[in-house]
């Protein structure tokens, strides 16, 4: 066929396409490609019927080809860039609109094209000069005004942003996509309400303008209206049923709606439209992580992050799992990550925060608690954190301020009032306490913090059955939290329910065996534990609790002079059995010698005993108000050589003040009858009563064995009253014989009331004199009492005296003191001797049990120490039924009572000096600690 005909059949073509007959036409064209393959015109034409068809691939190609032909057809261009805009190939566009530009530089189709592309390939730069290039040309470009508002607003220029968006719909207040534009950098600045207008005004000019309604149905969801927000993603979805990001955010409101299935039904269509969204991915991460699906959380976030390497909030939530999974340095991991590609992330500094918390990272924590809050003032959890830091570093004032800001923010936030509680209780202010864990629970009820911090205040308040019940409630959500399986254990033992007694008991030992932080140590000094038992738990407590941080205080920096500063620090400077046995020690130290200083981290109770001891001290230094940091900084200024805790594991202890190594030598006394199981306590003070030879591989201090007992005396604060009681004024019987046990009620046990249930039973007309803790033991008692065959009126209870020199006089009612075991009477036996009533002891495994055995042999009274409980009954019974053999016995302490060396305070202060001097001179010649034996 001729060029003749050819051309004829292009005419042809042409007609048929004009007039809307584009199949005639498609045929016609392709058979003149068939027979010129370079005919421009025919490839062209082609092109556009395809791209009108959908066929957008076959389109572009042969569009590429009729520009080949034509290089310089700028029309053929500008159709070309079009086609490959839909197809999404915006890098190959941008440079064919380049070389249009460069045969018509005043072509702004391919300007706006250009700029449009570029943005496409988030080359926002380029695009911007493109945009701002077609603007100078054309100020009221419309779509590039719309535009270029987007463009503005991905930069973060806002103000600009707005201001293009406002223009676009003042020049084209019809144009929809102006108003649209506008809504999206409304809704990027945080102002929902106004985009919700913008949107509404674009969809009365286009109501099916797909984007709008998905803008309205995002800026529903900022504002909780959910259900409006669904209506309006399923308007999207009936109009673009395959829109992925309409899926998104249906996705996303039903996730807010707590609906995680059908969230994440949601989710997964958007991926079947768009298998490449990272953030579908990373949402449905957040629907599993939200049900604790956490292999599949951390499945979803890792296809978030292999999509879109740069996705911080993926790998942020990536962090959270992990640190929920107590993976805490594979968080840190992620947070760091999240916050390499965004460092004004403040979650990510939050999730930081969190797991250096956990990971006792205090100071770290501290500092990326500050970062979030720098970025967020308004951040409640991480003011919350930040509280939780400061209250661990004993910055009580500052923790209490932090919890304060994060209720002011959200008032709802349970773990700030839980913070609130725990400062309150550390405060002694224990009814405000249980006020604030009350409201914890009453947002958060199954928190197991909240009950045991309940169960924590009721304790502080007497109130033990409601602590056991509250401590109950906490164990059966989370058994394993810190030291709550033997803060329940213990609760119960104060009221004296032994139901399951054995069974709790083994359960408890055995979980410390295992290394759980299970309970406190003091807890297991009650419940029958071998010293093997302690050390571990002490070790295991420390290790978590008050582990070393931040290198020591002390440097090394005093040169040692003429005297030596010994520095006691306690909480109990007050009236208290520790202030009332070291009242006289202190008095008696050697000042020529010794410089002694005391430490007081507890309350005022503004006592003759608190007055006296300041005046006793060389200095008295109180730092109740000051942070265990300050509080160890003080001591490091102090220039203290030999730190002495008389607290160790008891109540108000400060323990973490010794972990920061503010003195030399730091020794655990008196306090707690037991190891630390802490490196940086070098020394223990016993005799060998409490820690034979076998014994001292199971302390990790080294060990200090006194000549004899290691419990001091002041005559001074143990007066006894000159009143001379009669027995019916309380209660006991005129003729009858009375056994007494004047201890805490948590001493006794199933077994052991048994044993004195069975010296009852053997004694007739005898009596157990106790002290009445609460109504509850006394109820707990009395029916333990019934079931051994004992009538409960035989059980008489002792209420608090007035004074404790009254207390110590009515001793002299009793005839004799019945110990407890695994748990002796210590300061309480020591009282029953200074009124002159013999103590019946049993000798016992541990330090807590060997105490009055202790006492016993100071005294010159070694045969009321009994090795075994079937003794133990037989002396009690013995003694109870032969009046000369007690009357010998009582008069022996009578005489041994000033003889003896027990309370010869002078005489235990010169030993307890000896030990000081020891120790400090093996330090000074550069020798480790070591057992420091007086007896030789």
């Amino acid at each position: 066929m001729s060029n003749r005909d050819d051309a004829q059949s292009l005419q042809l073509a042409f007609s048929l396409h004009r007039s809307g007959k584009f199949a005639e036409a498609a045929k016609l064209y392709r058979k003149v490609i068939k027979r010129n393959p370079r005919e421009a015109n025919a490839l062209h034409s082609l092109g556009l019927i395809e791209a009108a068809a959908g066929n957008l691939a076959e389109a572009a190609q042969l569009m590429a080809r009729s520009v080949s032909v034509q290089p310089n057809n700028v029309q053929f261009i500008q159709n070309h860039v079009t086609v490959l805009c839909q197809l999404g190939q915006f890098a190959t566009a941008s440079e064919a609109c380049l070389k249009g530009l460069a045969l018509d530089g005043a072509n702004t189709y391919l300007l706006y094209v250009a700029a449009g592309a570029l943005f496409k390939q988030e080359r926002l730069a380029e695009a911007l000069s493109s945009f701002d290039e077609l603007l100078r040309r054309e100020p009221n470009h419309l779509a590039a005004l719309a535009e270029r508002s987007l463009l503005l607003g991905r930069l973060q220029r806002f103000d600009a942003a707005l201001a293009d968006a406002a223009r676009a719909v003042a020049v084209g207040p019809q144009y929809a996509e102006a108003h649209l534009n506008q809504g999206v950098i409304l809704g990027q600045l945080k102002r929902p309400e106004e985009a919700i207008a913008s949107f509404e005004t674009a969809l009365r000019l286009n109501p099916n303008l797909t984007y709008a309604w998905l803008g309205r149905g995002n800026a529903m969801l900022e504002l909780k209206r959910h259900d409006e927000a669904l209506a309006a993603f399923d308007r999207v979805l009936s109009i673009a049923p395959d829109f992925a990001e309409a899926w998104l955010g249906r996705g996303n409101a039903l996730f807010d709606l707590k609906r995680g299935d059908e969230a994440l039904a949601a989710y997964r269509q958007a991926l079947s439209f768009k298998p490449t969204s990272a953030e579908a991915w990373a949402r449905c991460g957040n629907v599993h992580a939200e049900l604790r699906r956490t292999s599949e959380a951390l499945a979803a976030y890792e296809k978030a992050i292999a999509l879109d390497p740069g996705y911080a909030e993926a790998h942020l939530n990536r962090g959270v799992v992990y640190a929920r999974l107590g993976q805490h340095d594979d968080a840190i991991g992620c947070f760091e990550r999240a916050l390499e590609l965004n460092p004004g992330l403040a979650n990510a500094w939050h999730g930081r925060g969190n797991a250096l918390y956990e990971l006792k990272r205090l100071d770290e924590a501290l500092a990326a608690f500050g970062r979030a809050l720098s970025i967020a003032s308004d951040f409640a959890e991480a003011w919350l954190g930040h509280g939780n830091v400061c209250f661990d570093l004993g910055r009580f004032d500052e923790a209490a301020a932090d919890y304060e800001r994060a209720l002011a923010l959200d008032d709802k936030l349970a773990e700030a009032w839980l913070g609130r509680g725990n400062i309150l209780l550390n405060l002694r202010r224990s009814g405000e306490a249980l006020a604030a864990f009350d409201k914890a629970l009453s947002l958060r009820p199954q928190s197991a913090e909240a009950w045991t911090g309940r169960g924590n205040a009721c304790t502080d308040l007497g109130r033990h059955g409601e602590a056991f019940q509250s401590y109950d409630n906490a164990f059966l959500r989370k058994p394993d939290l810190l030291a709550l399986e033997g803060a329940r254990l213990h609760s119960k033992m104060r009221i004296c329910d032994w139901a399951n007694f054995a069974t709790e008991s083994d359960h408890l030992l055995q979980s410390v065996r295992l290394g759980k932080e299970n309970a406190e140590p003091f807890v297991l000094l009650s419940i029958g534990s071998t010293v093997e038992d302690q050390l571990q738990c002490a070790r295991a407590w420390v290790r978590k609790r008050y582990a070393p941080r931040n290198g020591p205080v002390w440097q090394g920096r005093r040169a040692i002079g003429d005297r030596i500063h010994v520095g006691y620090l306690s909480a109990d400077f007050r009236q208290h059995p520790v202030a009332q046995l070291m009242a006289g020690v202190i008095e008696s130290h050697d000042r020529s010698r010794f410089d002694v200083i005391g430490v007081s981290i507890g309350p005022d109770d503004d006592s003759d005993l608190r007055r006296r001891l300041e005046r006793s001290f060389s200095h008295f230094v109180d730092c109740a108000a000051l942070g265990d940091e300050a509080v160890a900084k003080k001591v490091g200024e102090l220039e203290i050589d030999i730190l002495v805790d008389l607290n160790g594991f008891t109540q108000r202890a400060r323990t973490s003040i010794f972990a920061r190594r503010p003195a030399p030598l730091q020794v655990n006394y008196l306090g707690y009858p037991g190891t630390m199981g802490a490196d940086y306590i070098d020394y223990i003070v016993a005799d060998p009563v409490l820690i034979p030879e076998p014994h001292r591989r199971h302390y990790q201090e080294k060990v200090i064995w006194l000549p004899h007992s290691y419990l001091p005396h002041d005559a001074a604060s143990r007066a006894i009253s000159e009143r001379r009681f009669e027995r019916g004024e309380f209660g006991l019987p005129e003729s009858g014989f009375v056994f007494c046990c004047f201890n805490n009620a948590y001493k006794l046990n199933p077994r052991l009331f048994a044993s004195r249930m069975k010296i009852l039973n053997a004694v007739e007309g005898s009596v157990l004199w106790l002290s009445r803790d609460n109504d509850t033991v006394v109820e707990h008692l009395c029916k333990e009492a019934a079931a051994a065959g004992v009538d409960p009126a035989r059980l008489i209870f002792a209420d608090r005296m007035p004074s404790s020199s009254e207390h110590l006089a009515r001793h002299r009612l009793a005839d004799l003191f019945l110990d407890t075991l695994p748990y002796n009477a210590h300061t309480t036996a020591s009282d029953a001797l200074w009124t002159g009533l013999p103590v019946l002891t049993q000798l016992g495994d541990t330090f807590a049990g060997r105490v009055a055995a202790s006492l016993l042999t100071a005294i010159g009274l070694s045969e009321l120490i009994a090795q075994t409980e079937a003794q133990f009954e037989r002396l009690a019974i013995e003694l109870a039924s032969d009046p000369g053999r007690l009357a010998a016995v009582t008069a022996k302490l009578a005489q041994n009572r000033f003889t003896q060396p027990l309370f010869d305070t002078s005489l235990y202060a010169r030993h307890l000096e000896q030990a000081y001097e020891t120790m400090l001179r093996r330090h000074q010649d550069g020798l480790p600690p070591d057992h420091i034996d007086l007896r030789y």
